[in-house]
């Protein structure tokens, strides 16, 4: 098992763009027509940072895995090339550092922040800001490609010469899928990390939740809404929206269900707080539960072999016998070890 396009960026972007919604579409057909160029925001505290970090969007799984490697270096070194501000993500890590925040164009933003022996810290060159920035260096292996989420073979497919900064072995091997030009360094991940020493949590609903996700494209939409369908039917279970289920269709489906007799959870409410049991299809929010103490399973009906190696890779447990393990962690935090690893070719460089 592998990528489906382990190479080919360009089929990948062919792909990803037909999963879109067709307003969607056209939108970024009329700005590629129009030739309206990516803006940004350059962050800094220093006139001379040799790391850029290339945040393609302020989410929580970027900002642990790009942001938090931050907090270890020198913060002098680091520039932040973001699609907004990130001032206050930055302050409180050097607090008596002035940072500022320069807006301008992408490509021009990444010219300024890049000399010769820099490192860029991205999750990939497929979106904008990683791709603007490693046109600017010479040294494909300065390129740091890392991992922020869990990987399906429909992931986008690693540049070329990148050093990947990985969760595990397993997902290394994987997101590699074979190719000889990427080296891999095991990290770990910050998200379990963190969520693996918060407090852990009692269930006080025995009822599971089903984590919903139907804005995803690596399953059939109607099959996971018919699995998830009959699962909460079945069980109990409240469904719980992804964030991304705004769209038109996805709120038809939630009024549907809820005139079938199914609870819609559209609450904001952190689904630690609900201290219920979480059940989805392939959902990282079921390792993060499970490193809270919480039970988690997976579910989908009639899984293909790409999802049951998914569920084998990061050991989740399919609904009906023990919850999935509390996710093993490594012994230096993966923020640290990213750092580390930054730091270690600085030196070699200087």
């Amino acid at each position: 098992m592998g990528l489906t396009h382990p190479r080919d960026l360009d089929a990948w972007r062919r792909w990803e763009q037909h999963q879109r919604p067709l307003a969607a579409r056209v939108t970024g057909a009329i700005r590629a027509r129009r030739g309206v160029e990516t803006t940004a925001v350059l962050t800094s505290a220093g006139d001379q940072p040799r790391v850029l970090v290339a945040l393609e969007a302020l989410k929580d799984t970027t900002r642990l895995s790009q942001l938090s490697p931050v907090g270890h270096l020198d913060p002098g070194d680091v520039a932040v090339l973001s699609p907004t501000p990130v001032l206050d993500d930055l302050t409180p890590m050097a607090p008596a550092v002035e940072w500022a925040g320069r807006p301008g164009l992408a490509d021009a933003l990444a010219a300024a922040a890049v000399r010769q022996n820099s490192i860029v810290l991205s999750t990939g060159h497929y979106a904008a800001l990683g791709a603007a920035s490693r046109q600017q260096l010479r040294e494909p292996s300065r390129f740091l490609t890392v991992q922020h989420g869990l990987l399906t073979p429909s992931a986008p497919p690693l540049a070329e010469g990148t050093t990947l900064l990985a969760w595990s072995d397993a997902d290394a091997d994987f997101w590699r899928s074979g190719r000889d030009d990427v080296t891999t360094v095991t990290v770990g991940s910050q998200l379990l990390w963190e969520a693996a020493r918060a407090p852990r949590v009692e269930v006080a609903d025995e009822r599971p939740v089903f984590l919903g996700q139907l804005h995803g494209a690596e399953l059939p939409r109607a099959a996971m809404a018919a699995s998830a369908k009959r699962f909460c039917l079945r069980t109990g279970a409240t469904y719980r929206p992804h964030p991304s289920e705004t769209d038109r269709a996805s709120r038809r489906q939630h009024a549907q269900w809820e005139a079938e007799g199914i609870e819609v959870d559209r609450s904001t409410t952190p689904l630690v707080e609900l201290r219920r049991p979480v059940v989805s299809a392939y959902s990282t929010g079921v390792l993060e539960m499970a490193a809270r103490g919480i039970p988690a399973w997976v579910h989908f009906d009639d899984p293909p072999a790409w999802l049951r190696e998914f569920w084998d890779r990061y050991s989740l447990a399919p609904w009906g016998g023990e919850p999935t393990p509390a996710p093993r962690q490594p012994d230096l935090e993966p923020a640290r070890a990213v750092a580390d690893h930054i730091t270690q070719l600085l030196g070699e460089s200087s």
